[in-house]
């Protein structure tokens, strides 16, 4: 198998990346109308360069005829969350829809990697409706504090800088400050009924209501 019109390969990618933000943009606006907190912060998504899939299939030595069941993310979104708690609360809202599926579940927050990363991972089988028929693709959803998200950002870009070989001293220090990471989600958990009160209080209700244009919700972040 060799893919020759990748464009026409990674339109249902980009379909269902549309698709989830949309969904999932639409949980936040439910939650704010009603008044209530939000799990959701705010969601971000892409699909995968042509060079960066390439990229993964030659590392994980993955045939072109397996590209769609190997390679995960090639649709990938981002939940951002306020507080650890809201992971829970969010991964209940995607376990019970039924315009998805959840076929394998990452917990990197109980189970933090070794550099400190943590993230909560899920892969989904999502059906679209293409021109020539339905299609279930995988995209993986990543959920994830503030926090979490500011320290995987920066780590992600050193190891681009390093070509995933970061320096003794300075992986070193990449742990303290995931430690540190760790310490402001557990005091911001511990405050938790307090932010969310304040929060709702001093939001006003057409922030609550908007469909996100001008906000944070519409600047997708692309990460390999």
């Amino acid at each position: 198998m060799e893919i020759k019109n990748w464009e026409a390969f990674l339109d249902p990618y980009i379909q269902t990346v549309g698709e989830l933000k949309i969904k999932l943009r639409g949980i936040r606006k439910q939650f704010r109308k009603q008044n209530r907190h939000s799990p959701i912060e705010f969601v971000t998504g892409r699909v995968k360069s042509v060079e960066s899939i390439q990229e993964k299939m030659v590392r994980r030595n993955v045939p072109m005829e397996r590209i769609c069941e190997e390679i995960e993310d090639i649709a990938g979104l981002r939940i951002m969350v306020q507080f650890v708690d809201d992971i829970d609360e969010v991964l209940t809202l995607l376990r019970q829809r039924g315009d998805m599926k959840i076929v394998i579940e990452r917990d990197y927050i109980t189970h933090k990697k070794e550099s400190g990363y943590r993230s909560y991972h899920v892969i989904v089988e999502y059906p679209v409706d293409t021109i020539v028929g339905p299609k279930t693709v995988l995209a993986e959803i990543q959920i994830r504090t503030l926090a979490m998200n500011f320290w995987a950002t920066i780590e992600h870009s050193l190891n681009y800088k390093y070509g995933g070989d970061i320096p003794s001293d300075l992986q070193k220090r990449l742990k303290r400050t995931a430690d540190i990471s760790l310490k402001l989600d557990e005091e911001m958990r511990k405050i938790r009924d307090e932010i969310k009160e304040a929060q709702l209080l001093f939001d006003p209700i057409h922030k609550r209501v908007n469909d996100g244009v001008g906000n944070s919700d519409d600047t997708d972040e692309f990460y390999r």
